[in-house]
Order: structure tokens, then C-alpha cells, then sequence
């Protein structure tokens, strides 16, 4: 007989933890090799975490809609032999949803018992993380977010649990609770706490008033709004403009799509020469392909561009073309169309949407201009270019000024001011627009 230790799995950078959405085996079950135990969730995932053994289940340690660190044991396999080890590689955790997760991790010990986990004080002076499940929980009590940020945490890192906030659920209910009482009952605080600052939150309840629909928001919507809230509390964000007349590289793309198509079985979008242009920039200024760890800055050597892509549900993905600078025009073209179909059939790999360095949206996709988009953490930059129009410009030349139609864009980015300025935020959009005007029109590909 072997024990075979379940663990949440380990995943994308950044994830701390995950909500158990739904056990597919309980205590006693029968369990083969790659089948489902539980479907798992975090602000980027929805998935299934597969056995590597065959056994039994002999102990499941958290309830569905717990939220648990990753590398705790969450089940454990009784296996008939000590021949069911680990094996070399473990096996990636299947994708059920919009997108995927990294692996799972199993280990083989004797039985034994867990030691309580020791809570952790509560980090003050930078901006929290809260799972899906207590923002849940908080917008069905009407817990606004300035209450959540009082509410001392006893999870990881001083985060807040589905426990403290049911607590301090209970003891409003019981009158108001006072920020002495709270303060109080914290871990003693860092000093010079910056004070928060009261969001308003949607209505709890059914008196809505007028004519209304109700819909609940999926899972994947759930997940992505919380992602961005946390972005805007973790990063101050700033957005720097541009124009571009890319009369050229339209003239180009016209000139060679057909025999493009043609020669190497793709469709030649404007999406990898976006791609092209932001890489040589990001050579230049190096700092904009990176993120932070506290007061570390990580410089990014390798430059993997995610882009952002419309699911047919309406909610976004952004898949990664990791070495971006290591190919040419006819790889990133391949790229660039073959992980967009993925997306869209929800075929995406679990490496796909991971380790990205910094994020390109085409707004204009969708008929926008501009628009002001949110970082997409832990990166420090993302750039959204805006519909290309017809427009008359002044054009200058050694012979004088004229008027001409030209082919002109907007380019907008939003970059974290912790460590991105706005000289170099500034340097590095204009630097992308020069690379887009400039496109050589008698270019190969």
C-alpha cells in the first residue's frame, strides 16, 4: 500500500491560490489514472485537476468554495502497491474553461497529518489580493470595498478568508462595527497606513427599480473583473497618446496579401507588424519589458507578447508569443493567427496564456479610436492601437505644405508610474508610431 499526496497545483506567476469549484469524487470513490478529481478556479483559470494514480480516495481535506494555497495537500490516493510513484513529469492540468492552468503536482509519503496552518499577520501599506469567492461573498452582504480593506486578514501573507469575512459579517449584524473594533482586532499595523478610500459598489438587493433584466455574471466574467479592480489598486495607472499615419504599411499589406496567403497558407493581418514594431522598440527601451517585486524591478530578457483576443462568449484572453524578437514576419503571422483560432475554439494550451512581458489590444477591431486600457499584471505596459481611417492630414515637405488623404491611427498605452515615467512612457509610444510611419513599402517578407 502507497499513499499519493494531491496538491493544489502550481500555476501561473503571480497565483497565490485557488477556489475548489466542484469535487468529481468523495472519501471512498474509486480513482483511475487521468481522471477528474476537482475543477479548480483563480482570476485566470478554470480547470480540472486529473489522479496520475489508481486507487482509492481516502481523504478529502477542503470543502468546495474553499480557498486554498497552492502546494497544499487537498487529497490523498490510497494505491494498491508502493509501485505508483511519482512520476518524472507530472502531467498538465487539463483547460475546461477559457483558459488554462500550468500542471498538477503529486507526491508519495507515508500517511500523516497536516499541521495546522499558522495565520499569517496582515501586510498593510500595498494594495491586497481577495479571492473570487470573498468578493462573492462581499457583494452579496453589501460589504463595500473600503470594509474589505479593514477586515484583518488570517490567510496568506495576511490575505482575508472566507472565515474572516463571514466573522465580521456576523458581528455586523449585530450592530455596526466600528474601525476601532476592526483595528482592534488586527494584527498590529505597519506604520504610516495610507488611508483607504471608499469605492462605490453596486446595489444589493432586489429593489432595482424601473423596467430591468437581471443576468448573473459567469464565472469568467467574475474572474476578470476582479483581475482588473486588483490591477487598478496595485498599479498607478497613466495613459500616453500618439498618432500614426501608417499610409504605407497599409499600401504594403494590400499590395501582399494575396500572394502571402498564397505562399505560406496564412492570412497576413495588421497584428504582426504591431507585434514587429513594438519588439524593436521594447530593444530600446528594455525598462517597459518588465515588472515588479516590491521594490525590485525584474527586467524581462525574453520578449513574449501577449495579445488580446475576443472570446465568443464576449470575455477576453490573452494568449502569448513567447520569443517574439526570435522570428520574422512569416512567424509571427503563424503565430499570431494560430493562437487567435485557439482562443476562439478554446483549444489554447496550458503554456499559451502564461509569462507574458508585455500586452497589445487592438481596439480597432471593434471600430474604437483610442481607448485607456488596464494593465494586464504583473506586466508594467500595454498598448492598444485604434481603428485605422482615412483622414486629410498636412503633409511637409522640402517643397512646401500640402494636403493629402492618408491612412491614419491612434496608439494609446497605459503603463504602471511606480516605474515606468511618463519621458520614457512617452519615448517609447512615440518610438512605436516612427516605427509604423516609417514601414519600408518596397519590404519582403
Amino acid at each position: 500500500m502507497a499513499i499519493v499526496e494531491l496538491v493544489m497545483p502550481k500555476m501561473g506567476e503571480s497565483i497565490m491560490e485557488a477556489t475548489i469549484l466542484r469535487w468529481h469524487k468523495k472519501a471512498g470513490d474509486p480513482v483511475k489514472v487521468d481522471e477528474t478529481v476537482l475543477e479548480i478556479a483563480t482570476d485566470k483559470v478554470d480547470s480540472e485537476v486529473p489522479s496520475i494514480a489508481e486507487g482509492v480516495i481516502t481523504e478529502i481535506l477542503f470543502n468546495e468554495n474553499d480557498v486554498v494555497p497552492v502546494g497544499t495537500v487537498i487529497a490523498r490516493v490510497q494505491t494498491e502497491s508502493g509501485a505508483a510513484a511519482v512520476p518524472e513529469t507530472p502531467p498538465a492540468v487539463t483547460p475546461m474553461a477559457e483558459t488554462p492552468v500550468q500542471e498538477a503536482r503529486f507526491q508519495t509519503a507515508p500517511p500523516r497529518h497536516e499541521p495546522e496552518p499558522v495565520p499569517a499577520p496582515a501586510v498593510s501599506g500595498e494594495a491586497r489580493f481577495y479571492s473570487p469567492l470573498v468578493l462573492t461573498i462581499a457583494a452579496q452582504e453589501g460589504v463595500s470595498f473600503a470594509e474589505l480593506e479593514r477586515i484583518p486578514g488570517t490567510g496568506n501573507e495576511g490575505r482575508v478568508t472566507k472565515k474572516d469575512i463571514l466573522e465580521y459579517i456576523d458581528r455586523r449584524q449585530n450592530g455596526p462595527v466600528t474601525d476601532h473594533e476592526v483595528i482592534h482586532e488586527a494584527p498590529k499595523a505597519a506604520p504610516q497606513q495610507q488611508p483607504t478610500r471608499e469605492i462605490a459598489t453596486v446595489p444589493v438587493g432586489n429593489n432595482y427599480g424601473g423596467n430591468v433584466e437581471i443576468q448573473e455574471m459567469d464565472r469568467m466574467r467574475k474572474l476578470i473583473a476582479e483581475h482588473m479592480v486588483r490591477s487598478k489598486q496595485v498599479s498607478p495607472h497613466v495613459t500616453s497618446f500618439a498618432e500614426a499615419d501608417v499610409t504605407n504599411m497599409v499600401r504594403w499589406r494590400d499590395q501582399v496579401k494575396k500572394d502571402f496567403e498564397k505562399r505560406e497558407g496564412e492570412k497576413i493581418t495588421f497584428m504582426p507588424l504591431f507585434v514587429e514594431a513594438v519588439v524593436k522598440c521594447i530593444k530600446k527601451f528594455p525598462l517597459v519589458n518588465c515588472s515588479l517585486d516590491g521594490d525590485k524591478i525584474i527586467i524581462k530578457k525574453d520578449i513574449n507578447i501577449g495579445m488580446a483576443t475576443a472570446l465568443p462568449s464576449g470575455n477576453l484572453i490573452v494568449p502569448v508569443i513567447r520569443n517574439a524578437d526570435m522570428l520574422n514576419l512569416v512567424g509571427l503571422t503563424k503565430q499570431v493567427n494560430t493562437l487567435a483560432n485557439a482562443a476562439r475554439n478554446n483549444r489554447l494550451k496550458p503554456e499559451d496564456t502564461q509569462n507574458g512581458t508585455f500586452t497589445i489590444t487592438n481596439v480597432g477591431t471593434f471600430g474604437s479610436l483610442t481607448g485607456t486600457p488596464i494593465i494586464n499584471q504583473p506586466q508594467v505596459a500595454i498598448l492598444a492601437v485604434g481603428a485605422i481611417k482615412k483622414r486629410p492630414v498636412v503633409i511637409e515637405t522640402p517643397q512646401g505644405d500640402s494636403i493629402a488623404i492618408r491612412h491614419m491611427m491612434y496608439l494609446s498605452m497605459s503603463y504602471d508610474h511606480r516605474i515606468v515615467d511618463g519621458s520614457l512612457g512617452s519615448t517609447f509610444l512615440s518610438a512605436v508610431a516612427s516605427e509604423l510611419e516609417n514601414f519600408d513599402p518596397s519590404r519582403g517578407y
